[in-house]
């Protein structure tokens, strides 16, 4: 069997999503200290410290591991959006994440490229500055210093030594004393020709001290004071002809004098100063230099490195404003969707702060409040007028369900808006508002396309007709129709006119009958004999006369019964006993009909006047046996048959039914029970009527229906609550009844 798939909703793949991040996360992890130890392994593989990795490999290995931590904190950063968003109010968080993961790209990407261009720019300025060529570079400008300062050294010394030479040629070829003018003079020129600042011709005594013997200067200073004990030691205790050096102040040379004790110092000033300081700053830049180029690689890690905690640093920090800013953004939005959510909820009275700031969202808190504060108003001024208008509904439905006439509100295109109880009674019908009034109704809708306000129509709700007094009021909205069910109105008027004729008719026939009656008895006593001896015409024609007054008498008496029933006296009486007597005088007078009876066990008793309810039932059983007999003879028809029910309902009910196979109801049945109204030639039509006012009397309600396969049912109910308190008091109870009823002999199920 197939599986059926559902599509996933949104909240269903947010928690899926959201169940997945965790494994992402130390995904992530793992990722960033694999790259990490892969860096570790590359860098420390290479053993030439002095060596520096390619650029393209540093900023492979920078991209790596600043993609994989910057990733790392971005995550932790979204996971701290979503615990911020989860502890807030609405929950969920989506777009206060969103914020983060847009911020956080934002903010990755220039990182991570700034990064790479700089560890680039770093990578090929250090192989420049560290190259063979920077190196010779620096190796020839030290020589360059070293050569200069050699020859500076060089020329005072020799020159030093040739003033030497010619110190030992006046002293010796030309015999000169030191002290001699000649000599003074020579050599001061001598010194001066040489480019030399000072010269000091000196003998060392003994004890060490020095002995000026002729001296040149060219400032108030002694140059005795300069010259280096350690110097003077240097060359005497040594061969060499000469010893040279160079001070901050002066470069210096002392020299042997040939033949003699005396030693020549002579100084250049000026020179030395500046190229002190030369060698000093190549001295250091190349030992700089070679200190660098020792930590080639170093500085390069230490770099790049920096360069990656910085990156970080800059996307943590970045991370932490997105949050911020998050926050600030994600809260009046969550404060307007719970406020929505409130309005949603019926929560009219719901109000968001409105930020200092005059900017959007301080617009939109303005704009949502003050829609609230005026659909408060409008909502509360709806209640009230709902509450109004409620109350006004309530009255005239308490008006409309109170009064007995129905009323039925139609709009504009007949369709039923309301009507009340009394309608749906009449009507037969439940809740049909909306429902066109053709479907319910059509002989009142019928009534609607005619310029009548007022018509009595005809109705059957349920096949029981019924007759109404209509009135239509129109208006623009639609129509209003009210109804009076005047069918019990009508019979009672037709009635009381039938009653008021039998009464004048029965007092107006009654009153000869009997002396015709008296007088056609004595003629006959007195002279049938005598006239009627042959053939007995007189007798024939007098028993006539006698017969047909019998017959006017019954009818009278009919009539006198309608017009004036006599007051019922109640009793409780055993009703399958009035029922087995009704019943016993047909059964007798017509064998060919099969009688039977169906009461419960016991049998209920009723509050009735049993003359009465007994003449109800015998015309009820004789009006069954006729429309037996009017069915008319055949070897087809089924044998006749009555079926008197005694039912003891509920809620305080007592049913008869008599059911037959007879000929059934006729085509005007809702008339039948009208006085006169009759169907058989030698009927008087007040029967049913007289029946119907019995059960009235009683309490009770009398219908006819169609017995399923041909035949009527007759069905009276009564109402025993109400029958129970109208026992006379000086009535007989049940146990005055016969207790021992007649049985019918042909059928019986009690």
């Amino acid at each position: 069997m197939d599986a059926v798939t559902t599509p996933m909703t949104a909240e269903a793949a947010r928690k899926r999503w959201f169940s997945v991040t965790p494994a992402i996360e130390f995904g992530v992890l793992g990722i960033a200290v694999a790259i990490a130890l892969l860096t570790w392994f590359i860098v420390a593989g290479r053993n030439e410290s002095e060596q520096l990795l390619t650029p393209p490999l540093v900023a492979l290995l920078l991209v790596a591991n600043l993609l994989a931590c910057g990733s790392l904190i971005v995550l932790i950063g979204r996971r701290m959006a979503r615990k911020r968003a989860a502890a807030a109010a609405l929950g969920g968080g989506a777009l206060h994440v969103r914020l983060v993961a847009i911020f956080s790209l934002l903010a990755c990407v220039p990182t991570v490229l700034l990064a790479v261009i700089a560890s680039l720019l770093f990578q090929y300025g250090a192989e420049f500055w560290f190259s063979a060529r920077t190196q010779g570079m620096l190796e020839n400008s030290q020589k360059l210093a070293q050569e200069s300062y050699a020859q500076l050294l060089s020329y005072v010394d020799n020159e030093n030594v040739a003033m030497a030479n010619d110190v030992n040629i006046m002293l010796f070829d030309r015999r000169w004393e030191p002290q001699s003018i000649d000599f003074q003079t020579t050599f001061a020129q001598d010194v001066y020709q040489r480019s030399l600042s000072n010269s000091v011709l000196f003998s060392v005594r003994p004890n060490g001290e020095l002995q000026a013997i002729a001296m040149v200067k060219n400032s108030d200073r002694n140059p005795m004071q300069d010259v280096p004990a350690d110097e003077i030691r240097k060359l005497k205790g040594g061969t060499a002809q000469s010893v040279v050096g160079m001070t901050a102040a002066r470069t210096y040379s002392i020299a042997r004098v040939a033949g003699t004790d005396y030693l020549l110092y002579s100084t250049r000033e000026g020179d030395a100063k500046e190229m002190v300081s030369r060698m000093d700053r190549v001295r250091a830049v190349f030992t700089d230099y070679q200190s660098l180029l020792n930590r080639t690689r170093a500085l390069q890690l230490q770099f790049n490195i920096a360069l990656l905690v910085i990156s970080l640093l800059v996307i943590g920090i970045v991370v932490f404003i997105a949050l911020r800013v998050a926050d600030r953004l994600v809260r009046p939005v969550n404060e307007l969707v719970a406020a929505a959510r409130g309005v949603a909820e019926g929560d009219l009275g719901v109000r968001v702060p409105e930020p200092k700031t005059q900017d959007e969202v301080g617009v939109l808190a303005g704009a949502f409040n003050r829609m609230t504060e005026r659909l408060q108003i409008s909502t509360n001024a709806l209640v009230t007028a709902n509450a109004e208008s409620e109350s006004r509904r309530a009255l005239i439905e308490a008006v409309m369900s109170g009064v007995t006439a129905g009323v039925v509100s139609i709009d504009a295109d007949r369709n039923v808006r309301l009507l009340n109880a009394s309608a749906m009674a009449m009507l037969r019908q439940g809740d049909v508002t909306g429902k066109p009034l053709a479907e319910i109704a059509p002989e009142l809708a019928a009534l609607l396309d005619g310029p009548e306000r007022e018509a009595v129509v005809q109705v059957s709700p349920g096949g029981d007709p019924r007759t109404l007094a209509v009135k239509i009021t129109r208006d623009d909205e639609g129509q209003v129709l009210t109804f009076d069910d005047i069918t019990q109105q009508l019979l009672d008027q037709r009635r009381a006119a039938w009653s008021d004729v039998a009464r004048r008719i029965a007092h107006e026939i009654k009153n000869p009958l009997t002396p015709i009656q008296l007088a056609a008895e004595r003629l006959q006593r007195r002279y049938g004999k005598k006239i009627d001896a042959e053939d007995g015409t007189f007798a024939r024609l007098t028993d006539t006369i006698i017969r047909q007054v019998g017959d006017l008498r019954r009818i009278v008496d009919e009539f006198s019964s309608f017009a004036r029933m006599p007051k019922p006296l109640f009793r409780r009486e055993s009703l399958l006993d009035i029922a087995r007597q009704s019943m016993f005088l047909h059964e007798v007078a017509h064998p060919t009909i099969r009688f039977e009876m169906d009461t419960p066990d016991p049998a209920p008793n009723l509050v009735c006047d049993r003359r009465q309810i007994g003449q109800a039932l015998t015309n009820v059983v004789k009006n069954a046996v006729e429309a037996i007999e009017g069915r008319g003879e055949g070897e087809a028809l089924p044998r006749g048959e009555i079926v008197l029910t005694i039912l003891d309902g509920e809620e305080g009910r007592v049913m008869l039914t008599v059911a037959d196979n007879g000929v059934g109801l006729p085509v005007e049945r809702d008339r039948i029970v009208e006085p006169y109204m009759t169907t058989r030639s030698r009927g008087t039509g007040l029967g049913l009527a007289i029946v119907k006012k019995i059960v009235e009397e009683h309490c009770g309600t009398i219908g006819f229906t169609d017995r399923p396969g041909g035949g009527t049912i007759v069905t009276i109910c009564f109402d025993t609550d109400a029958l129970a308190n109208m026992v006379t008091a000086d009535s007989d109870t049940a146990d005055s009844a016969d207790a021992r009823p007649a049985a019918l002999t042909r059928g019986n199920k009690s």
